[in-house]
Protein backbone atom coordinates (compact mmCIF):
# COMPACT_ATOMS: atom_id res chain seq x y z
CA UNK A 1 0.00 0.00 0.00
CA UNK A 2 1.35 3.18 -1.17
CA UNK A 3 -0.06 5.20 2.22
CA UNK A 4 -0.09 8.88 0.39
CA UNK A 5 3.78 8.30 -0.27
CA UNK A 6 4.22 7.09 3.09
CA UNK A 7 4.32 3.03 2.71
CA UNK A 8 7.56 2.56 2.28
CA UNK A 9 8.59 4.62 5.53
CA UNK A 10 5.82 2.79 7.83
CA UNK A 11 7.34 -0.52 6.23
CA UNK A 12 11.31 0.85 7.03
CA UNK A 13 9.65 1.84 10.50
CA UNK A 14 8.74 -1.73 11.13
CA UNK A 15 11.86 -3.44 10.58
CA UNK A 16 13.95 -0.81 12.53
CA UNK A 17 11.16 -1.71 15.50
CA UNK A 18 11.89 -5.38 15.03
CA UNK A 19 15.74 -4.54 15.14
CA UNK A 20 15.25 -2.60 18.35
CA UNK A 21 12.79 -5.73 20.17
CA UNK A 22 15.48 -8.55 19.20
CA UNK A 23 18.46 -6.49 20.32
CA UNK A 24 16.40 -5.51 23.20
CA UNK A 25 15.45 -8.92 23.92
CA UNK A 26 19.10 -10.25 24.01
CA UNK A 27 20.58 -7.89 26.19
CA UNK A 28 17.54 -8.55 28.64
CA UNK A 29 18.28 -12.02 28.78
CA UNK A 30 21.64 -11.23 29.11
CA UNK A 31 20.95 -9.43 32.60
CA UNK A 32 18.18 -10.73 33.70
CA UNK A 33 20.21 -14.04 34.32
CA UNK A 34 23.33 -12.42 35.60
CA UNK A 35 20.92 -10.45 37.95
CA UNK A 36 19.37 -14.03 39.20
CA UNK A 37 22.98 -15.70 39.37
CA UNK A 38 23.72 -12.28 41.55
CA UNK A 39 20.02 -13.00 43.86
CA UNK A 40 21.56 -16.37 43.90
CA UNK A 41 25.28 -16.26 44.69
CA UNK A 42 24.40 -15.70 48.59
CA UNK A 43 27.25 -12.50 48.01
CA UNK A 44 25.07 -9.68 49.94
CA UNK A 45 26.49 -6.70 47.96
CA UNK A 46 25.57 -8.14 44.85
CA UNK A 47 22.26 -9.17 46.18
CA UNK A 48 21.91 -5.70 47.38
CA UNK A 49 23.21 -4.00 44.55
CA UNK A 50 20.52 -6.54 41.85
CA UNK A 51 17.50 -5.27 44.13
CA UNK A 52 18.46 -1.73 43.98
CA UNK A 53 18.33 -2.15 39.97
CA UNK A 54 15.06 -3.46 39.79
CA UNK A 55 13.58 -1.73 42.85
CA UNK A 56 14.38 1.53 40.63
CA UNK A 57 13.86 0.10 37.01
CA UNK A 58 9.79 -0.53 37.99
CA UNK A 59 9.77 2.15 39.84
CA UNK A 60 10.85 4.72 37.02
CA UNK A 61 8.38 5.11 33.64
CA UNK A 62 10.44 3.28 30.81
CA UNK A 63 9.75 7.06 28.78
CA UNK A 64 11.66 8.64 31.95
CA UNK A 65 14.40 6.23 31.85
CA UNK A 66 15.04 6.25 27.75
CA UNK A 67 14.99 10.38 28.09
CA UNK A 68 17.64 9.82 31.32
CA UNK A 69 20.26 7.34 29.15
CA UNK A 70 20.16 9.27 25.56
CA UNK A 71 20.25 12.79 27.39
CA UNK A 72 21.89 12.10 30.79
CA UNK A 73 24.22 9.41 29.06
CA UNK A 74 25.88 11.50 27.21
CA UNK A 75 26.60 14.49 29.66
CA UNK A 76 27.75 12.27 32.17
CA UNK A 77 30.73 10.46 28.85
CA UNK A 78 30.92 14.03 27.93
CA UNK A 79 32.17 15.21 31.43
CA UNK A 80 33.95 11.85 31.79
CA UNK A 81 35.86 13.28 28.93
CA UNK A 82 36.45 16.66 30.19
CA UNK A 83 38.06 15.49 33.20
CA UNK A 84 40.48 13.66 31.39
CA UNK A 85 41.06 16.97 29.30
CA UNK A 86 38.85 16.13 26.34
CA UNK A 87 36.49 19.28 25.31
CA UNK A 88 34.14 17.34 23.44
CA UNK A 89 30.51 16.61 23.01
CA UNK A 90 30.10 12.58 22.79
CA UNK A 91 26.40 11.82 21.75
CA UNK A 92 24.47 8.29 22.68
CA UNK A 93 23.78 7.00 19.32
CA UNK A 94 19.68 6.73 19.60
CA UNK A 95 19.83 2.83 18.94
CA UNK A 96 22.42 2.07 21.57
CA UNK A 97 20.37 4.21 24.23
CA UNK A 98 16.89 2.22 23.29
CA UNK A 99 18.36 -0.89 23.19
CA UNK A 100 20.17 -0.44 26.41
CA UNK A 101 17.24 1.26 28.42
CA UNK A 102 14.62 -1.41 27.66
CA UNK A 103 16.72 -4.18 27.64
CA UNK A 104 17.73 -3.21 31.02
CA UNK A 105 14.03 -2.86 31.85
CA UNK A 106 13.16 -6.42 30.47
CA UNK A 107 16.29 -7.44 32.30
CA UNK A 108 14.89 -6.28 36.07
CA UNK A 109 11.54 -7.69 35.10
CA UNK A 110 13.10 -11.10 33.91
CA UNK A 111 15.92 -11.20 36.87
CA UNK A 112 13.27 -12.59 38.75
CA UNK A 113 11.67 -14.83 36.09
CA UNK A 114 15.50 -16.01 36.09
CA UNK A 115 15.24 -16.83 40.57
CA UNK A 116 12.29 -18.37 40.59
CA UNK A 117 12.96 -20.62 37.76
CA UNK A 118 15.89 -21.76 39.44
CA UNK A 119 14.57 -22.79 42.39
CA UNK A 120 11.88 -24.70 40.72
CA UNK A 121 14.29 -27.31 39.37
CA UNK A 122 14.90 -29.96 42.32
CA UNK A 123 17.98 -30.44 44.01
CA UNK A 124 18.06 -33.65 43.60
CA UNK A 125 18.76 -33.86 40.24
CA UNK A 126 21.12 -31.47 40.23
CA UNK A 127 23.09 -33.68 42.79
CA UNK A 128 22.33 -36.90 40.84
CA UNK A 129 23.99 -35.14 37.73
CA UNK A 130 26.83 -34.40 39.87
CA UNK A 131 27.36 -37.92 41.80
CA UNK A 132 27.67 -39.62 38.15
CA UNK A 133 30.35 -37.45 37.00
CA UNK A 134 29.14 -34.74 34.88
CA UNK A 135 30.88 -31.25 35.21
CA UNK A 136 29.88 -27.96 36.12
CA UNK A 137 29.43 -27.31 32.32
CA UNK A 138 27.32 -29.90 31.20
CA UNK A 139 25.29 -30.12 34.06
CA UNK A 140 23.95 -26.57 33.75
CA UNK A 141 23.63 -27.40 30.30
CA UNK A 142 21.86 -31.12 30.03
CA UNK A 143 20.29 -30.68 33.40
CA UNK A 144 19.99 -27.06 34.58
CA UNK A 145 19.12 -24.91 31.54
CA UNK A 146 16.55 -26.90 29.65
CA UNK A 147 14.35 -26.84 33.44
CA UNK A 148 14.71 -23.10 33.32
CA UNK A 149 13.67 -22.53 30.51
CA UNK A 150 10.69 -24.39 30.62
CA UNK A 151 9.55 -22.69 33.46
CA UNK A 152 10.93 -19.44 32.54
CA UNK A 153 9.31 -19.03 28.82
CA UNK A 154 5.63 -18.46 29.67
CA UNK A 155 6.71 -15.41 31.94
CA UNK A 156 9.60 -14.35 29.68
CA UNK A 157 6.97 -14.22 26.90
CA UNK A 158 4.67 -12.25 28.43
CA UNK A 159 7.08 -9.64 29.01
CA UNK A 160 8.53 -9.72 25.66
CA UNK A 161 4.96 -8.42 24.31
CA UNK A 162 4.97 -5.71 27.08
CA UNK A 163 8.71 -4.76 25.56
CA UNK A 164 7.19 -4.75 21.66
CA UNK A 165 4.57 -1.93 22.83
CA UNK A 166 7.56 -0.53 24.73
CA UNK A 167 9.62 0.06 21.51
CA UNK A 168 7.30 2.79 20.67
CA UNK A 169 8.28 4.83 23.50
CA UNK A 170 11.62 5.45 21.76
CA UNK A 171 10.05 7.40 19.12
CA UNK A 172 10.82 10.41 21.53
CA UNK A 173 14.84 10.78 21.15
CA UNK A 174 14.46 9.89 16.92
CA UNK A 175 14.39 6.60 16.20
CA UNK A 176 13.62 5.47 12.84
CA UNK A 177 11.01 3.23 14.07
CA UNK A 178 7.40 2.51 13.38
CA UNK A 179 5.87 5.02 15.65
CA UNK A 180 8.30 7.81 14.91
CA UNK A 181 7.57 7.56 11.44
CA UNK A 182 3.82 7.03 11.62
CA UNK A 183 4.12 10.25 13.16
CA UNK A 184 5.67 12.01 11.10
CA UNK A 185 3.16 11.13 8.01
CA UNK A 186 0.67 12.48 10.94
CA UNK A 187 2.12 15.74 10.51
CA UNK A 188 2.75 16.36 6.98
CA UNK A 189 -0.64 14.83 5.66
CA UNK A 190 -3.29 15.41 8.32
CA UNK A 191 -4.40 12.02 8.17
CA UNK A 192 -4.10 10.74 11.82
CA UNK A 193 -6.69 7.93 11.34
CA UNK A 194 -5.13 6.16 8.73
CA UNK A 195 -1.66 6.28 10.00
CA UNK A 196 -1.91 5.76 13.60
CA UNK A 197 -4.92 2.62 12.62
CA UNK A 198 -1.90 1.10 10.41
CA UNK A 199 0.31 1.57 12.97
CA UNK A 200 -1.82 -0.14 15.37
CA UNK A 201 -2.57 -2.72 13.19
CA UNK A 202 1.02 -3.86 12.37
CA UNK A 203 1.75 -4.03 16.05
CA UNK A 204 -1.25 -6.22 16.43
CA UNK A 205 0.35 -8.36 13.25
CA UNK A 206 3.44 -8.32 15.51
CA UNK A 207 2.14 -9.69 18.61
CA UNK A 208 0.17 -12.39 17.09
CA UNK A 209 3.37 -13.70 15.11
CA UNK A 210 5.29 -13.60 18.71
CA UNK A 211 2.20 -15.20 20.14
CA UNK A 212 2.28 -17.73 18.02
CA UNK A 213 5.76 -18.95 18.37
CA UNK A 214 5.64 -18.48 22.02
CA UNK A 215 3.05 -21.09 21.60
CA UNK A 216 5.14 -23.74 19.59
CA UNK A 217 8.21 -22.77 21.63
CA UNK A 218 6.19 -23.80 24.66
CA UNK A 219 4.87 -26.80 23.70
CA UNK A 220 8.48 -27.91 22.73
CA UNK A 221 9.66 -27.26 26.05
CA UNK A 222 7.12 -28.94 27.43
CA UNK A 223 7.54 -32.19 25.17
CA UNK A 224 7.48 -35.56 27.58
CA UNK A 225 6.10 -33.38 30.35
CA UNK A 226 3.13 -35.11 32.56
CA UNK A 227 3.03 -38.29 30.28
CA UNK A 228 3.43 -40.81 32.36
CA UNK A 229 1.03 -42.14 33.58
Amino acid sequence: MDLYGYGGALAAGTVGTIKIMMMSLVVGLVSGMVGAGAKLSGVKALSLVTDAWTIIIRGVPELILVLFVYFGGSIIISQGAALMGFDIYIEINPMVAAVFTLGLVYGAYATDVFRVSILAVAKGELEAARAIGMGRAKVFFRILFPQIWRYALPGLGNLFMILQKDTALVSVIGMNELMRNASQAVANTRKPFTFYITAALIYLGITTITSLALHFMEQRANRGVGTVS
